[in-house]
């Protein structure tokens, strides 16, 4: 039997709630530099539009995967420099918790385990590239997902849910 960290080592099988990574993977990754190699040659004034974006569905019963999508659009003198987008995932197993506590997890806790791997893939894309080193700044998913909830009770926009059942919030 495996020992799942967030349990008790000697809790018996199936008590409390339980928390597993089951994988972490890149499921969509894009680089354009439209204006190279001109962009190299012009004075560099960076300007950073950030979007982040996470979905979730139900891969199985207590195994879940969330998609964190961020897209950085870097343009220099009004003219775009570079863009790069990564969908970054991961298959969650959440047992043993009540529907808006895995809500919670899957928008909140889920998406602050898969930010770390992308911001890695940002960053070395856009070295790659040719660019100086982007370090995206640490996001708090939690004020976010708290943001996303007190939004909803608002009547603002809901979590949209798409016809293959993953649940988005911007």
């Amino acid at each position: 039997m495996q020992h799942n960290p967030q349990t008790p080592p000697n809790a018996p099988a199936g008590s409390g709630p339980t928390f597993e990574i089951q994988r972490i993977y890149i499921k969509d990754v894009s680089y354009e530099a439209p204006n190279t190699p001109h962009t190299f040659v012009e004075e560099w004034k960076p300007e950073v539009q950030l979007n982040l974006e996470t979905k979730s569905n139900k891969v199985q019963d207590n195994l879940h995967e969330v998609i964190l999508s961020i897209t950085a659009t870097v343009t220099s003198g009004k003219k775009p420099a570079f863009v790069v987008e990564v969908h970054h995932a991961g298959i969650f197993s959440i047992s043993g918790l009540p529907a808006d506590q895995i809500r919670q997890m899957l928008g909140s806790f889920c998406p602050n385990i898969l930010f770390p791997y992308a911001r890695e893939v940002i960053s070395d894309l856009v070295m790659r590239g040719g660019f100086p080193q982007l370090i995206l700044a640490p996001v708090n998913f939690d004020a976010l997902y708290a943001q996303h909830m007190e939004d909803q009770k608002k009547g603002g926009k809901p979590a949209e849910k798409t016809e293959d059942g993953e649940t988005k919030i911007h």
